[in-house]
């Protein structure tokens, strides 16, 4: 006889599923999901829209990091929402609704894996395999206290994983506790016995500090110094112009480097398929594809050349056993449907972007830790380590928090 299901409360879920472990590990006894533009044999993967679900065939395999975690142990329980096309930050879908931010019920869960936040945050899984290109793991991760983990770029295979902004993108993991993520990341890395540096020290972004809203930034600064006395070590803090060695706002990290590669690259990807097949779109992302549309890609190519420089000196500040902490979004989660307005449209997404978007450029792995709580809502308190150092900075993030590793 089929399997009943109850309802889902929670609204993150676009398929309820069961599939058993394939294997044993260090993942036995969990249970987690996959957001929407992942691929899970026999189901069609929507992408956060029916018009790409409805145009395409169920894939026949699953997507590899999706056995990985089968083949460690965990058992797969669903499917869940992702925002339109992954272009979003807000989690507030037209098609699939807006799922619930177990947190803050009456405010967004974040995007674009809102609903792999709001499924583990509303205890359906352990944990939920995303993705992460502007802060799409990060900021839900955030805004409905959990962990969050965007490794290092292309540390994690994205085969079965439908593209977006390939020189960005990673798959990335939310868990509801540090152990969690750690087991589930450590398996999608493929992590070995290799030694890790050990922590020497603690850089603040000052200038991430600088734009969150004061309430964020005072509970921030309260929980970096209790770090300092648990660790011994002093905090540093330094601006983006002191990495770079160049007199330019943090905001450029994103206005001038992410988000011009994210537009020229998601022409590509997405932008063909739309020009060609014209789906219904919802009205949030039309607005945004406004601007791919009248982007010029030959004017923009400086705008990738700028990202690499921005890697290549990002990634020189950050020596062995160096982290850079910073709050993970720069406010709460903003009420559901008050992101009405163009003035409140770009007050968040543009101050969340200047934060996420260091990371992105940096191609960087950062854990969003959920230590901060504000007018009784949380926030996470991120910290990054240099490319393909993710091992180290999960070891640096439990001797941080005091989190057993």
């Amino acid at each position: 006889m089929p399997q009943s299901f109850p309802v889902d409360p929670s609204g993150s879920l676009v398929a309820r599923l069961d599939l058993p472990p394939l294997g044993t590990g260090p993942l036995d006894g969990t249970t987690f999901t996959v957001k929407d533009n992942i691929d899970i044999a026999g189901h069609r993967t929507s992408y956060g829209s029916p018009a790409w679900r409805d145009a395409h065939p169920a894939p026949t395999y699953n997507a590899l990091c999706v056995d990985q975690m089968l083949a460690a142990g965990a058992r797969c329980v669903g499917k869940v929402v992702a925002d339109e096309f992954t272009y979003s930050l807000d989690g507030e879908s037209p098609f699939f609704g807006t799922p619930r931010n177990a947190k803050a019920p009456d405010r967004i869960p974040g995007g674009s894996s809102s609903g792999s936040a709001a499924s583990v945050a509303n205890g359906i899984a352990d944990f939920s395999i995303g993705t992460d290109s502007g802060g799409s793991v990060r900021v839900p991760a955030s805004l409905c206290g959990l962990w969050g983990m965007r490794p290092s770029l292309h540390r994690i295979s994205e085969a079965g994983v439908l593209p977006f902004m390939p020189s960005v993108s990673t798959v990335g993991v939310v868990a509801a506790c540090f152990a969690h993520l750690d087991a589930a990341i450590r398996v999608a890395l493929r992590s070995g016995p290799t030694p890790q540096a050990s922590l020497q020290r603690i850089l603040v972004l000052s200038d991430a500090l600088e734009i969150a809203d004061d309430t964020v930034r005072r509970h921030a600064d309260a929980a970096l110094e209790e770090i300092a006395r648990r660790t011994g070590l002093p905090l540093e803090p330094i601006r983006f112009s002191q990495i770079v060695g160049e007199d330019v706002p943090l905001s450029d990290c994103n206005t001038q480097a992410l988000r011009i590669m994210q537009t020229a690259e998601f022409q590509s990807t997405v932008g063909n398929w739309i020009e060609a097949c014209t789906p219904e779109l919802g009205f949030p992302f039309s607005m945004a594809y406004g601007n791919v549309l009248a982007f010029d890609r030959i004017a923009a190519l400086d705008g990738l050349a700028r990202c690499e420089r921005f890697f290549e000196s990002i990634n020189a500040c950050l020596s062995p056993g160096t982290v850079i902490c910073f709050p993970t979004t720069p406010v709460i989660a903003p009420l559901k449907g008050s992101l009405n307005t163009m003035d409140a449209v770009v007050d968040y997404y543009d101050r969340t972007m200047t934060i996420t978007a260091f990371s992105g450029v940096g191609r960087l792995p950062e854990v969003s830790v959920p230590l901060l709580t504000v007018d009784g809502c949380p926030v996470g308190l991120s910290f990054a380590a240099a490319h393909y150092q993710d091992e180290f900075l999960l070891r640096a993030v439990s001797e941080m928090t005091g989190q057993p590793s």
